[in-house]
């Protein structure tokens, strides 16, 4: 049985321009705890930017995260990115399976937290 609804997590949505700049964004978050797990996709995106209709080859992260840790997460993507405007869009999670969701809360820190050190990621 899912979960009632709730707003205690949410999936954020960052593009990247590539697998590199995806993996390691994703590395970086999860040690300092920031999510619990990432999705790593290849997509192609289609926007405007410039008054110009692009065409990119991209790597779509879906982060799974306590929503208490977005506004540090949004931070430290915007340092992190090597975009001028990184997409970093926040979706409600509303139900989940409470198996899944007590280990992403298990598997995030409190936002009161300090960064944890954490041994670097093999890739």
């Amino acid at each position: 049985m899912a979960q009632p609804p709730s707003t205690e997590f949410c999936l954020v949505l960052v593009t990247t321009p590539n697998e590199t700049c995806a993996k390691s964004i994703a590395r970086t978050l999860l040690t300092e705890q920031l999510a619990a797990c990432i999705n790593c996709l290849a997509v192609d995106s289609f926007y405007q930017w410039e008054d110009k209709l692009n065409h990119d080859h991209e790597f779509q992260l879906i982060i799974k995260t306590q929503s208490q840790l977005f506004d540090e997460l949004a931070a430290r993507l915007t340092v992190m990115h090597p975009y001028e405007v990184p997409e970093i869009i926040a979706i409600p999670v509303t139900a989940g399976a409470p198996p899944y969701l007590n280990w992403l809360r298990q598997n995030t820190r409190s936002s009161l937290a300090a960064t944890p050190s954490a041994p670097a990621m093999q890739g």
